[in-house]
């Protein structure tokens, strides 16, 4: 069997997860023994000054054996996130420098001009890339 066969039969079973600028690949693969384990990708696009752009790729392997344990930890760390600051993000009711946005809207001053929005930090298109 070539190496293009055993690449092709090691992935059993994938999930992939899309969080803003970074991806997350969630692989069954299968050792040459036949056993299975884990591979969870971490994906992150960054553009160059050019245009162009390019992946950093971080990869962690899970076997079975630490499975349990695993699991354990991050249900106990995602537990402990939440009960201490909630479930809402933070960093969406915060402006940048972390002070907390008024609940009311901005008072739009008369010699303002509506037709041209003057760009600032929050004003930003939210552009969806196809990591891979």
């Amino acid at each position: 069997m070539g190496e293009k066969y055993s690449m092709e039969q090691e992935e059993i079973f994938s999930k992939v997860m899309r969080a803003g600028r970074r991806t997350y690949f969630f692989d069954v693969r299968a050792t040459k023994a036949g056993d299975y384990y884990l591979t969870i990708t971490e994906s992150k696009k960054f553009t160059n000054d050019d245009g162009s752009f390019h992946y950093k790729k971080h990869k962690i392997y899970l076997y079975k054996e630490d499975f349990h344990e695993f699991k354990e930890n991050l249900e106990q760390m995602i537990d402990y996130v939440i009960k201490e600051k909630g479930e809402e993000v933070i960093s969406e009711r915060h402006r940048s420098d972390y002070t907390k946005q008024e609940d009311k809207p901005a008072q739009i001053s008369e010699d303002s001009d509506l037709s041209e929005e003057q760009p600032t930090k929050t004003n930003f298109t939210d552009l969806d890339f196809d990591d891979i």
